[in-house]
Order: structure tokens, then C-alpha cells, then sequence
């Protein structure tokens, strides 16, 4: 089994009487992607800065192996970060750029021009090391940003929203082009982000946070199939999320109906809360269905039609790739692995 090699220990940063982080603890293991996922402002950039040096926590550690990094500053630790902002020298060209590091460390000079060109290999850019930063496209200088942190050979890269600034399509592209790199070197990523798709394409693991605490610690997997509250089910993917009552093992009874379903370990006749994505809910004739109701809206969306049904005062969101027409009324059944039963979260003044 790998083992820890970042370890946060009851982390609180606050900036005057503002708390930002609020006493999470958390850990990454070794050749990990893991991703910190949440809103803006919910706590997960100052995290990452924690982990690299450049914020100091108001209380609480950082640990790297096993050894307490608190105070250590970011030029001593084994870490490099890929920002946003590339923060590309464009009176330097890519080569140049991607050995400054090396420079600094006063790496010889054969070395260097081993490792740089192992470099432009990985990130796909063979033969580029003398052009100029300016010539290439918005992909082709992070691909930069991220051979300049991993020529100097961090035990741990950590990616503050370093797609941020590019398009949709090259996004995605460029989501699978960071998972193989990673998988290539070996070594840990922690990768910030607010795009849940992004998320679950690229990590290993997911933390999801919110308001400066912890939600959800998990794979994208669990964190979607199984989301522990209704900020997780909410943020990540679409999702109904329905009051209901558990009335014994594995039987639920939401939107009017009992159902059957794979839960257990709750209080009888405990108030819970439902969720169910939307991709799940089985859309039949009226007299096969378990609950029934009126289609209120249909939006095609390429690969699938986002149906909105009413029934009674619940509105359920379906996708499906049949059609069905605004004022038909239809039958929704679930299969009882589709139903996921969450714990009621008390909300405090």
C-alpha cells in the first residue's frame, strides 16, 4: 500500500476575524490524484497554499513523510506549484524557461539539456525549445507551466485551476493529457478546481469542501453514486433531492410512495433526506409507474433530453434519451440501487 506523504493535521487559517479554513484534516498518498473541489471561496486555494508554503496556518500542521513542514519555507520543500497564470519569462524561450529552476539550483549544464528535453517529450513538445513563449497557444504554454514545476523533480505538483483560462474543448483535452502525465512520472498531484467534471475525469481521490470545512472524502465514484449531504448530491452532477422518511431497512417513503432500497442502519421512522440523478429515473407508461406525472418542460441536450416532471408539488428532473412531449403524463419507476438515502444535516442559526 502506498503510503501518506502530505498529511494536514486540525488546519485553521483565518485572515482577522475572518476563518477561511476551519480545523480539516486530511492526507494524500503517495502517486495520488487528488483533487480539492468546492465553490469559490470555500477554502480549497488556501489549503493548497498552506501545503506549498506560501500561507502559514493560523493553527494546526502540515506534514510531508511523516515530518512536520509548518515552518519550513516553499524553496526547501520537496513541492512545486502550476498556477492559473502561468507566469511565463517571455523575454526567455521555452527552453530557458523550463530550466530556470535548474539554473538556479546550478544544475550542469549537460544535465540540464538531458532533463529539459525529457521534458518537452513529455508534455508532447519535441523540437520547441527555442521558440519563443509568445509563439504558442494557450495549451501549449501551460504544458510549459508544467514542464518548468516537474523538470526540477518535486516529490509533490501541486495545480492551482491551471485550466482556468482555457476553452471548453481544450480543457478536456488537456484533463486527459494531465492524468497521463501524471501516471507517466509517478509522483502525487493535488489539483485545485471548482469543475466537478473535471474532478471526477482526473482524480483518484476527491475532497469536497464548502465553507471552509471538509464534506465529503472520497473517490469519484462514492462522491457521486453516494454523496453524504445535500451540498455534496447538489454540487456534484444534477440531482433530485427529495424529504422522506426511513421506515426500517431497506424501505424508504418519499414523494407519497414506498420504496424499496439498498440502505440500512437508521433509526425507524427516521427523517432523511432522498437524492436521485436524474440519468436514473426510469421513465414508463402511467400504469407501470410507481408515482406519475405531468411533463412540464423537455430541452434536448445532444446526448440526452432534460425532461422537468410534476408530481404533485415535487418536480423531478429526468434525463432520457426518449422523447417525451410538454402536457404528457408518464410513469417514473427507480430500481432500489438508484435510491440514496442521506442522513437530514441540522442547520444552525
Amino acid at each position: 500500500m502506498s503510503k501518506r506523504i502530505i498529511e494536514g493535521k486540525s488546519l485553521v487559517k483565518s485572515y482577522d476575524e475572518t476563518l477561511v479554513v476551519k480545523n480539516i484534516d486530511f492526507w494524500v498518498k503517495e502517486k495520488e490524484f487528488l483533487t480539492l473541489l468546492g465553490p469559490s471561496g470555500c477554502g480549497k486555494t488556501t489549503t493548497l497554499r498552506m501545503i506549498a508554503g506560501f500561507e502559514q496556518p493560523t493553527s494546526g500542521t502540515i506534514c510531508f513523510e511523516g515530518r512536520d513542514i509548518t515552518a519550513v519555507p516553499p524553496y526547501q520543500r520537496q513541492i512545486n506549484t502550476v498556477f492559473q497564470k502561468y507566469a511565463l519569462f517571455s523575454h526567455m524561450n521555452i527552453f530557458e524557461n523550463i530550466a530556470f529552476g535548474l539554473r538556479i539550483k546550478k544544475v550542469p549544464e549537460n544535465e540540464i539539456k538531458k532533463r529539459v528535453e525529457r521534458m518537452l517529450e513529455l508534455v508532447n513538445l519535441n523540437g520547441f525549445g527555442n521558440r519563443s513563449i509568445n509563439s504558442l497557444s494557450g495549451g501549449q504554454q501551460q504544458r510549459i507551466a508544467i514542464a518548468r514545476a516537474l523538470v526540477n523533480e518535486p516529490k509533490v505538483l501541486l495545480l492551482d485551476e491551471p485550466l482556468g483560462a482555457l476553452d471548453l474543448k481544450l480543457r478536456k483535452e488537456m484533463q486527459l493529457e494531465l492524468k497521463n502525465m501524471q501516471r507517466e512520472v509517478g509522483i502525487t498531484f493535488i489539483y485545485v478546481t471548482h469543475d466537478q467534471e473535471e474532478a471526477l475525469t482526473m482524480s483518484d481521490k476527491i475532497i469536497v469542501m464548502n465553507d471552509g470545512l471538509i464534506q465529503q472524502v472520497g473517490s469519484p465514484t462514492d462522491i457521486y453514486n453516494e454523496p453524504e449531504n445535500a451540498f455534496v448530491a447538489d454540487f456534484i452532477g444534477e440531482s433530485n433531492i427529495f424529504d422522506g422518511t426511513m421506515l426500517r431497512d431497506y424501505e424508504v417513503e418519499f414523494a407519497g410512495v414506498k420504496w424499496h432500497c439498498v440502505d440500512k442502519g437508521f433509526e425507524l421512522s427516521e427523517a432523511i433526506e432522498v437524492v436521485v440523478r436524474p440519468e436514473d429515473v426510469m421513465i414508463v407508461p402511467p400504469a407501470e409507474g410507481i408515482v406519475t406525472g405531468l411533463v412540464e418542460s423537455v430541452i434536448f441536450k445532444g446526448v440526452h433530453y432534460e425532461m422537468v416532471v410534476r408530481n404533485g408539488d415535487l418536480e423531478w428532473m429526468v434525463h432520457s434519451t426518449d422523447l417525451s412531449s410538454v402536457g404528457e403524463m408518464v410513469g417514473m419507476r427507480l430500481d432500489p440501487e438508484d435510491i440514496h438515502i442521506m442522513k437530514k444535516v441540522k442547520m444552525h442559526a
